[in-house]
């Protein structure tokens, strides 16, 4: 039977499903606060469902934008470089980001987003909308069952994002484009057009009475209103935006999205937030943000790049199954009084980093050796990001430094200076998303 005439019969069963779903099954490592920008590591559709019944954010989420697996049957992955003064030549590490391969075929990848679109229309605001981002694998299927989800009347916009790179091939045209299907919540959505040159005929001025016309290197144009075609070329090998991690999005797109489709102050969320391009253009843009994902490097990419990036602040939590302790930072710490006051002074170094079990690190086989010569070489080496929190209450997570590894290796050392110091928590990323957090009594000095 054709997939198209399954169709209906799987929009029904998949609504059943995520129905059924508990959002009792999904508990977080701490507490989300009311308003805060949260980047999460979980399923997004048990996370979704916590949210509509456990956080009341039914029609709450302006604007939805996801980028999910493309359904191309390939594995995906990202490439570190390390350089190191104790080790020569240290080969470049290829490290596997998620797998877009689907065993059960087209069907099972589209019960997988049809269960979450439902999930999504009900996050959305009355005025919100829907944005995804396909390619021609799947977006023909997809298109059919968001018009029955969201309905054909709210369908608004197939946007063609064209762009130079990618491959050629003898046996057909380039393919160059990928695919947005923008669909609102309901009629009353909220939409600003965007506006962009037009050149005249010839490049010279038409001299028409009431229209403004401009010009420029190129020639004579005017301003209209955007079209569903958009040239914006990829993020580049030299981009600042780069961030190594596979299929990134560049800003420049979501930014036009978020421009015409929110306002300052509105919700935006990405539940395959990949890269973390949404949540990085959301934040600059004064907009709020929610961002989820399942794989360990699109959680701990993502969060470097907030880290390096934001001036709003927000939330890193991780499911609490996914809480297992998969590395050990070896911490060295020195308290000491102050001579000019009764404060007390400690500093925290680090001496090395430990991985519980090489043979679970998302690399080939072939790499393991170079993994191991660093590791007994120069461990710190593998550290992306650490935070610390030294005023740890047990319960809540409050880091107040945090670093991330620059184009050698990650600062390994800093102070603190307070009248009583107690405890202290550490939390420590390694390059391939396995995740420590250790608490540390310091001793110290009694308010």
């Amino acid at each position: 039977m054709s997939l198209l005439l399954k169709l209906p019969d799987m929009i029904e069963t998949c609504e059943k499903a995520c129905r059924a779903i508990a959002a009792g099954d999904f508990t977080l490592t701490e507490k989300i606060g009311d308003g805060e920008n949260l980047l999460v590591h979980s399923d997004n559709l048990i996370f979704m469902k916590y949210l509509l019944e456990n956080k009341g954010m039914e029609r709450k989420i302006n604007l939805i934008y996801i980028d999910p697996p493309f359904y191309s049957k390939a594995n995906y992955g990202t490439e570190r470089k390390l350089s190191s003064e104790k080790i020569e030549k240290i080969p470049s590490i290829k490290q596997k980001a998620y797998h877009d391969v689907w065993e059960e075929g087209m069907e099972s990848y589209l019960r997988m987003l049809t269960e979450r679109f439902f999930l999504m229309k009900e996050l959305l605001t009355e005025d919100g909308c829907l944005w995804v981002h396909l390619d021609w694998h799947s977006v023909h299927y997809v298109k059919v069952i968001l018009d029955e989800i969201f309905g054909e009347k709210n369908f608004i916009n197939e946007v063609i994002w064209n762009y130079k790179s990618g491959g050629v091939s003898k046996n057909y045209f380039a393919r160059k484009h990928d695919t947005l299907l923008f669909y609102a919540k309901s009629p009353d959505y909220y939409f600003k057009a965007q506006q962009e040159k037009s050149y005249n005929r010839g490049l010279k001025p038409y001299r028409f009475k009431g229209v403004a016309e401009y010009k420029d290197e190129v020639g004579w144009y005017t301003m209209v209103n955007m079209k569903d075609v958009w040239q914006i070329n990829m993020v580049g090998r030299t981009s600042a935006e780069r961030t190594g991690y596979a299929t990134q999005k560049p800003e420049q797109l979501i930014e036009r999205i978020l421009e015409s489709c929110t306002r300052e102050g509105d919700l935006c969320a990405d539940f395959f937030c990949g890269s973390g391009t949404l949540p990085a253009v959301a934040d600059r843009m004064g907009r709020r943000w929610i961002a989820c994902d399942l794989g360990e490097l699109a959680a701990v990419n993502t969060h470097k790049r907030m880290v390096e990036t934001t001036n709003k602040g927000y939330r890193f939590l991780r499911e609490s199954k996914k809480k297992e302790q998969r590395g050990n930072l070896k911490v060295k710490t020195d308290l000491r009084p102050t001579y000019d006051s009764d404060r007390m002074n400690l500093a925290v170094t680090l001496t090395g980093y430990e991985i519980q079990s090489i043979s679970d690190i998302p690399v080939e086989k072939k790499q393991l050796p170079v993994i191991k010569e660093i590791l007994s070489e120069d461990s710190l080496q593998l550290v992306d990001y650490w935070s610390i929190d030294f005023e740890y209450d047990g319960v809540t997570y409050n880091p107040q430094h945090s670093f991330c590894k620059g184009n050698d290796r990650v600062v390994h050392s800093c102070e603190w200076n307070a009248e009583a110091l107690k405890t202290i928590a550490i939390r420590c990323i390694d390059i391939f998303g396995n995740n420590s957090f250790q608490i540390i009594p310091v001793g110290g000095k009694d308010e």
